[in-house]
């Protein structure tokens, strides 16, 4: 009998290692605003640092959480794989935006930030749907 998992599992298993990184990351980031850039970041720039971070670890948790989903419930496995790829990709562009202004003060960054928040609500729409609609 071979270790290798179904071929099914792949998809669900780069989600599961991407969101962990991600949320190792996320709280590493955590750790870097509580004491290294308190002191270096003007107050308005901390707390939008700190609005990145907070999106950033719950929704890379999320993203966990729908890898397990894809592997534990085969009904939900598409929508939830898709639902944290989406989180991954709202982290990129929520977060990613908001240290970018942070550290740079550049608004260039401003209006990439909203594509985040609609990636977010997607994600979690997408599974909620796909709960709803799934055959009883």
């Amino acid at each position: 009998m071979s270790d290798t998992p179904p071929s099914t599992s792949v998809p669900a298993d780069r989600l599961l290692a991407a969101s962990a990184i991600l949320a190792g990351l996320g709280v590493a980031l955590g750790a870097l605003a509580a004491h290294a850039l308190k002191s270096r970041l003007e107050p308005s720039a901390l707390v939008t640092f700190e609005t990145g971070v907070r999106y950033h670890t719950l929704h890379a948790v999320a993203a966990v959480l729908m890898a397990v989903l894809a592997h534990a419930a085969p009904a939900h496995a598409q929508a939830a794989r898709r639902s944290g790829w989406l989180f991954l990709l709202g982290i990129v562009l929520f977060s990613g935006s908001l240290y970018g202004l942070a550290f740079t003060g550049l608004h260039f960054f401003g209006p990439i930030t909203p594509f985040g928040g609609v990636a977010f609500i997607a994600g979690w729409l997408l599974l909620g749907i796909a709960v709803l609609r799934r055959p009883r």
